[in-house]
This record gives structure tokens, sequence and C-alpha cells, in this order.
């Protein structure tokens, strides 16, 4: 038994798919899988043929990953239909969907939909898992939730790393690449034998790329004149551990380190504020006629620096002990990790000095966890059981940070001015003054008329002078500080009525304590102005009034005006302000699936799941009005899933057909938006996740060819809510686009496609070939879905040649991402303080938002340009 358990310990499992000799270490192309029955999978904790298993499963292999050129989870999607990966204002904000559901990843106080697991360890945000994932075995992506097996629960789905073990075979290899865009790379690994019981393998590399824009720093301080650069290095090494028999060792440390630039954005659409950021010495796109739609271009606008640092170290002990008594095995799992970030941002995303954060510690995030897990798993003739336990205890720190530049003011108050202007049929001027004249305390309405007439230029009443503005410098520190520990049982057992007929039922009960402990703080004379402009209200509603405005829009017109100095960053009700919540929550989740098998190559299932994402806290700061948000607070998610799928065996088994019907209910979806100057979080009732997933496999009679595809119909949308609903009603304003709405990032069609040829041309050579593809539909890229941050369809497509040995010494590699230069969007936003998508007035549809009173700048993150290189590899 024991000999069993080694060999599938530290063989590279083969699966789904052929490609050009693969990296560093790759089985060689004898040991590709040339039969359905040879793709082998554990996305139920034990060893199964992809065909038994009554799961939605995408597994690919190491050829096939290499093939691809995937490197990281982003890289991913291109072989994974119905999957997208994205990342925003740094690479730590990276979020996967499946089936176009994901939890957006600026925020850390929220876990992922999509649940990240690498060797058996739950990594707890998607960002964390974002990296160099080195020499991987091969992938697995569970679609659907997955509430019993794999650790925190996942509402959406699991991506499931399983990366090459240590081998009593001796071998090394290493890799040299070069590229576009001045990227290069060194790999190298060796493994082998240290005692008759310890084998032992370390993988290391480093990466360094200049960056896919081109930057404007304007008067700076930036230096740098590029953006989103590569400058990493990562190191990985193991032990497996064989002291008798029925026992074996895992043990991993793995270290990486980058030190970048991420991430600027670019306009693809200038708007009304244009004016005001010429005005105090800035740059962005010039805006094209009619505001509209602005071409496509790399070039961003910042004056201050993106740096971000992230350092991430683990370790794992993975022991496994074969009870023979039993027909049994008892497995712990334990692990720890630490990950730290830290970034620079330029607010605005444009060379005008308004706001930002410094990368100095001020604004970033750091999560420490624990983990053990134990299972105990064993086998009859018509029962394969399984039962375990899973703890963990998470640390997260954060702090946040914003620094005021010289020209937040003067902006400031040319934006209120120009408002108050186009309100008041021109009587109020255009100044880059008027902040004083709303900022002054004990003043009166005769004041504030005269100081406004005069542009702030000549106050009326006493010569006092005007009130404060914004002070240059650190204007806001906050400190989050939030614990969770978390204790989880469950089972899961199949049970073989007959021979063609098997039930699966899965339980877990997971409790979850979280605690947040907080202090928002302003510095200096940070909240002065707000204070000021809070104070004014009353007398500033008589002012518009004695300038001839009614009085309900004159008192709306005092408030909004009030509302755009007192942003977050700038109410003083935050300062000093200490949070210490606590809450507790226990679920059920699981899952009851029947299988009938026909024959030998047909077989088709049904499930139910139940799932379940754990409740927490938006680190953030929120306010309603201008009032601060007494909790922050939200509820668990939960999710009711239902399938129905066929997986079918044909050809001499060697085409594989799975057709899967999916039908999926979440309640208190954990959506989190920004909502121009913060992310909010609300729980929107109900989202509905209805399609069907298709995966094909060919093992073609060409030696060495071979075809892998699969497609995903999805119908995801937003249940019908009005403002009662929300937890902030205040918020439906900006999220009144979405009910009955298809949700973001949601194509309704999205398809990949591979094709791999390898084999011998004579002379001791190998020829390889493989091209992959991914197309999508159309799909909004914004939580508010604003019809400006559309993706159009689109089509990726990576490519590889290979020439080599026969005997796998050494082999050349040409390659190529992205090779129609596809040109698209990862995620679109409302560039800050640069105009008003939504209205205050509620237009026919039910809806705030009027096209004909959009005044809103957009920006965007964009997807990678088209990159090529080549790449050596040798091997012994």
């Amino acid at each position: 038994m024991r000999l069993n358990h080694i060999l599938r310990c530290t063989a590279s499992a083969a699966v789904v798919g052929v490609a050009a000799f693969g990296a560093a270490g790759a089985a060689s192309a004898q040991d590709t899988p040339t039969r359905v029955d040879e793709i082998i999978v554990t996305a139920q904790k034990r060893e199964q043929s992809l065909q038994d298993v009554p799961i939605v499963v995408t597994t690919l292999s190491q050829e096939q990953l290499d093939g691809a050129g995937v490197r990281d989870i982003k890289d991913l999607q291109i072989l994974t239909p119905g999957m997208t990966v994205t990342s925003t204002q740094s690479e730590t904000s990276t979020t996967a969907r499946i089936r176009g559901v994901g939890t957006v990843g600026d925020n850390p106080g929220l876990e992922s939909s999509v649940g990240v697991v690498i060797d058996g360890v739950y990594r707890s945000r998607n960002g964390v898992g974002f990296g160099d994932l080195g020499e991987l075995s091969r992938i697995e992506v569970l679609k659907g939730p997955q509430g019993t097996l794999f650790g925190k629960n996942t509402s959406a789905g699991v991506i499931n790393i399983i990366t090459e073990a240590p081998s009593f075979v001796p071998g090394f290899s290493a890799e040299a690449t070069y590229g576009n865009f001045n990227a290069w790379g060194v790999a190298g690994s060796v493994t082998g034998p240290i005692t008759d019981q310890i084998a032992g393998r370390l993988y290391m590399a480093k990466r360094e790329r200049d960056g896919f824009y081109d930057v404007v720093t304007g008067p700076g301080p930036r230096q740098e004149t590029d953006d989103q650069n590569q400058d990493f290095w990562t190191a990985r090494g193991q032990l497996l551990i064989l002291p008798s028999d029925d026992v074996s060792i895992r043990l991993i440390a793995d270290y990486s380190k980058r030190d970048e630039y991420c991430c600027v954005s670019t306009q693809i659409r200038t708007a009304d504020t244009y004016g005001a950021i010429v005005a105090v010495g800035g740059q962005q796109t010039p805006p094209v006629a009619g505001n509209g739609p602005l071409p496509f271009s790399r070039t961003a606008y910042a004056n201050r620096s993106t740096g971000q640092q992230v350092e991430d170290m683990g370790f794992s002990a993975e022991a496994n002990i074969d009870i023979p008594s039993w027909n049994a095995t008892f497995t712990s799992l334990s692990s720890w990790r630490n990950w730290q970030a830290v970034n620079g941002m330029d607010l605005d995303y444009t060379t005008a000095d308004l706001l930002y954060r410094q990368n100095d510690g001020g604004y970033g995030f750091e999560l420490e966890n624990l983990t053990q897990e134990f299972r105990l798993a064993g086998a009859t003739d018509r029962l394969d059981w399984l039962v375990g336990a899973f703890l963990t205890r998470e640390n997260i720190s954060r702090a946040d940070s914003y620094w005021y530049g010289a020209g937040y003011t003067p902006f400031l108050s040319l934006l209120i001015s120009s408002q108050l202007n186009t309100g008041t049929g021109g009587l109020i001027p255009v100044s880059p003054n008027i902040i004083g004249c709303l900022t002054r305390a004990g003043t009166t309405p005769q004041f504030l008329t005269g100081c406004l007439a005069t542009g702030g230029a000549a106050p009326a009443g006493p010569t006092a002078p005007t009130g404060p503005g914004f002070g240059v410098g650190q204007g806001v520190q906050d400190h989050y500080s939030q614990t969770t520990e978390s204790l989880a049982f469950f089972t899961n057992n199949t049970v073989k009525l007959t021979d063609q007929f098997d039930v699966t039922l899965g339980l877990r009960f997971t409790n979850d304590n979280k605690r947040l402990l907080a202090v928002q703080d302003n510095l200096g004379t940070n909240g002065a102005a707000c204070g000021g402009a809070l104070g004014n209200v009353g007398n500033l509603t008589n002012a518009f009034i004695g300038a001839g405005l009614p009085a309900d829009a004159a008192s709306s017109t005092a408030q909004r005006l009030t509302a755009n100095i007192c942003l977050p960053w700038a109410n003083p009700q935050f300062d000093n302000r200490r949070i210490s919540e606590d809450n507790n929550g226990g679920e059920f989740s699981g899952t009851i699936k029947a299988s009938y098998r026909f024959n030998d190559s047909v077989m088709a299932y049904g499930s139910y799941a139940h799932g379940y994402k754990s409740f927490g806290y938006n680190l953030d700061r929120v306010q309603a009005g201008v009032t601060p948000t007494a909790s922050l607070y939200f509820p668990a998610e939960t999710v009711n899933s239902y399938e129905l799928g066929l997986k079918n065996t044909l050809f001499n088994r060697t085409v594989l057909f799975n057709l899967t019907y999916f039908d999926q209910k979440f309640e208190d979806f954990q959506l989190n938006t920004f909502l121009g100057t913060a992310f909010v979080v609300e729980s929107i009732p109900e989202v509905r996740s209805r399609g069907v997933d298709a995966d094909f496999v060919w093992f073609t009679p060409v030696e060495g060819l071979s075809f892998h595809g699969g497609a995903t119909y999805t119908d995801t949308k937003y249940g019908h809510f009005v403002a009662a609903d929300l937890t902030n009603p205040s918020n439906f304003p900006q999220l009144s686009l979405l009910p009955g709405a298809r949700a973001s990032f949601a194509p309704e069609w999205s398809a990949t496609g591979s094709m791999a040829f390898d084999r011998s041309i004579g002379a001791g050579l190998k020829l390889g070939l493989n091209l992959s593809a991914k197309y999508s539909t159309e799909f909004n890229t914004g939580s508010d879905l604003l019809p400006y941050k559309m993706q159009d369809a689109m089509t990726l497509l990576n490519g590889r040649i290979t020439l080599g040995s026969e005997d796998e010494r050494w082999a050349l590699d040409i390659w190529g991402q992205n090779l129609t230069d596809e040109e698209y969007l990862q995620v679109a936003i409302n560039a800050p303080l640069q105009g008003s998508a939504f209205q205050t007035t509620v237009q026919p549809n039910g809806t705030f938002y009027n096209p004909a009173k959009d005044t809103q700048t957009y920006n965007a993150f964009l997807g990678q340009p088209r990159t090529y290189g080549v790449t050596l590899r040798v091997r012994y």
C-alpha cells in the first residue's frame, strides 16, 4: 500500500493535454496520456479518474500549462472557460471569478468567492496566491461551491494547484528566457535522494521586465516613466521523508519577494473636469469631441510613485500514515504563511498633484495565517469514506493613508464653483478660492453671498480672512486589525449502492469568530475645512435663496457641496475614531450527489450543494452622506447550487466530452464596489447564475497530436431589489443599474481551445507546436455596470514552437502571448474626483443614471499587450 502511495506522491501525474516539451523536469512525451482513463484528479481528496467524479473539473497538465505559458493564476484563464482573473490598483488586488461570480479583491476584509489551494494549503485571498507558481504538476479548476472539502468554504469554486514533489530519481533542470519589454528570467531546479529515506527538491527563479505602460510624470516627483514592470525572485525547497513503509512526510518552505511599480490606469473617456485638471497644472489624455470614448492607449499620467513591495513566505508539513487494518490513511496538514505588501498610489491618475499614497508603509496590509487540517479516509467494497477537521487563525493588519498635494484645494474649489456657476446661471464665478468662502467659521449668509459672488477674492463684511482649505502633506493614517478564528468539521462519503449507482453525501459545519479593532485618525488640521462647511449649511442655504434659488434646490445644493468637501478622507467625524466589533457565527454546508454509469463510456450525475462564505468587516472609511457608518460588518454569503451532468468517454476512450447544466442562487452576495471615493461592501439580496459547461478532449490517431477545448454559457444576473433591501439604502443610487441586470465579468459565452503537437523529425530532434485561444462575448468590467465600462467581445491567442533533442536534454522555445495584440480592459473605474455618473434624480427607467448628464471621467486597468521571446531549457 505504501509503495503505491509514494508513487502517487512523487510522480508527475499525467492529465489533460500534450505540448512540446514542457518546462524543465517535465514528464517525457511517452508518459503523457493517450486515453481518457489516464486523466487523474484529486477533486474529492482522493485520486480518481476525471470521468468518475460528479463535479465540473477543468484539469490542466504540466505540459498544457507550459504550452500556454501559464506561470500564475492570471495566465490560467486562457485555458479555462467561464473564468476571469483581474487585478486593479495593485497586483495584490487580484480577483478570480468563475461563472461570473467572484469577490473584488481591493479590500482584504473580504474572503474570496473562488478559493486558491496550493499543495493542499488554502490561500485566503486571491492576491496572496498570485505569483510565480514554480514547477507545476497540474491545476484543477473546480466550478461551483466546494462547501465540504477545501479549507475555508468557497462559494463559487476552487483553483487547486499541485506542484512537483521531490523525486528519488536524481534530476537537474534549468531555463533562461529573453523577450520583448527587456524581459529576462532564469530558473533552475534540482531533485534527488539525500538518503535512502529522504528526497529533496529545490527550485529558484529570478525574473525582470520593463513595464507595459508609458507614463507621463509631469512635474513629478515620480521618476519612473514606465509602469507594471516585473522584478521578483522566488525560492521553494521541499523534503519528502519516508521513515517507514506506512508513513510519508512532505515538507515545503517557500519565499518570494517583489519590488515593482504597479499600477497606473489610463483614461478611456475624459469629460468635464479636464479643464480643472489643466488649471492646477495637471495633464491627462485630452477629451475628444462630445466627451466620447478615447482611442485605446497605453500612455498613463501619474506624478506620484506606484512602487509596490510584496513579500510572501510560508511553510507546510503534510504527513500521511497508512493504516492497513482499516484500509485507511490518516493525513495531517499544517501550514504557516505570512504575506505583506506596501504600495504607493497616484489616486487621481493624472499629473495634477491632488491625492496620493506613499509606499513607505503607510498604505498596505499584512496577512498571517496558521492552519491545521486532519483527515481520515478509507474504503470498503461499497463505501469510500472521509472525516476531518480544519482549524485556522488569521490575522490581518491594514494601514491606510491619504496625502494631499498642493493642487487639491484649488482643484476642489474649481469643481464646486463650476457646479455653483451652472446652478445659478453664471452668478457665481469659477474660481480656485471658493473653498475659503464655504469653510469660514462664524460666517453669515451675507458674507457667503459676497464671497461667492467675487470668487473668494473680496469677502464681504469684516476683514477676517476666509476659511481653511486642505493642508499639503499627510492628512489620514488609519489602522485596522482583524483576527479570525475558524473551526470546521466535515465528512464526505460515497456509497456504491450498485455496481452502477453511487451516492455521495458531504457535510461541513463551520464556526467563525472575527474581531475587528481599528483607529481612524485625521492628522494635523485635516477636517477643519469640512467642519467649517458643516457649520455653514444653514447659512449657505439662505445665501442661495437670496441668490434666487428655490428653497428645496438651495438646501440640496448646499448639502451636496458640503458632501464634496466632507469626503471620507476629510471628514472630522473620523478623527481619532476607535472601532471595536466582534461577531461569531456558524453555518452548515454540504452536498449530495448521485451518479449512474450506464456503461463504461457514459455516466450521468445530479447534485445539490450549499455553499457558505464568511461574514466580515469592510476595512475602509465608510459614510452615509457625511455621517460615518456605525458598523463595518457585512453578513455571510450563501449559495444553493444544482447541477445535472453527463460524462462521455468515446471512440475507444480517446475522446472526452462532458456536459453540465448548472443553476446557482446566491443570497447576501458580498459586492465590494468603488463609489468614486471609497470602497463599500453591500449585500445584494440575490444573484442567479445559470448555464451550461462543456469540456472536450481528443487524443487523435496522429502521433503526438491532441486537442482540448471547452465552452461555458452563463446567464448570471442580479435579482430585483430596491434601496430598502440594502444594508445602507443611500448606496442604492450608485447601484441602481444592477437590479435585474447581467453581472459584471459574466460574458454570455466563453470558449477555450488548444492544440498540441509533438513528434520526432529525425536526426535525433523533436518538434513541438502549441496554440491556445480563448473567446469571450462582451461583458461589463465595472461593479456599477456603467455603459462606458463595457469590454467588447475578444479573443486571446498564445503560441509556442519548440525544437529539441529526442532525449529531452535540451529544448528551445519560441513563444508569444496575446499574439494578435488584442486591446482590452481588465477593469474600468470612475476616476476619483473627476465628474459624476449618477444623478440625484431618478430616471424613467428607475435608475439614477442619465447618459446626457454623465460628466464622469473613466479610467481603466488594461490587459497585457503582445509579448514574445525565446526560452532555452536543459535537463539532466
